[in-house]
Formats: C-alpha cells, structure tokens, sequence
C-alpha cells in the first residue's frame, strides 16, 4: 500500500473526542463495589449496583447527546 493510499481525513477536519468525564470511573467503581459486596454484604451490592446503572444511563445520554451534535455529512470512516 502506497502512502497515497492511506485514506486520512482532510487537512483542517476537526476531530470528535468525548468530553472529560469521571462517569467511567463511576461506572467501574459501581460494578467493583457490587462484586465485593457478593461476598461482603447485600447492601453493598445493592449501592454498587444502583452507582453503577446510574452511571450507565448518564454514560449512553453523553454518547447520544454527542453523536447528535456531530455535522450531518460526517460519517464513520468513509
């Protein structure tokens, strides 16, 4: 494949990148702490559980919100 060949986007093209968010972290941090309380207690994995589809919901609204703010001409790769 020659260097001419490398489908690259124009120069100039903005790129999307996600915002700064600490949701991921939330998220792990729910399902950890709903895995410890298997063996710890149930109220644990009932925090860790709810932390965790909490941050679920928030973490796929942030996704969508910005998929929709993306221009209508862009698409994935192509």
């Amino acid at each position: 494949m020659a260097a001419h060949d490398i489908d690259a986007p124009p120069a100039g093209e903005e790129l999307h990148l996600p915002d700064p968010s600490l949701v991921p972290i939330l998220n792990a941090a729910g399902v950890a702490l709903a895995l410890v309380g298997l063996t710890i207690t149930f109220y644990l994995t009932v925090v860790g559980g709810i932390l965790f589809l909490v941050t679920l919901v928030k973490w796929i609204r942030d996704v969508t919100h910005g998929i929709s703010e993306l221009p209508a001409d862009h698409s994935a790769g192509h």
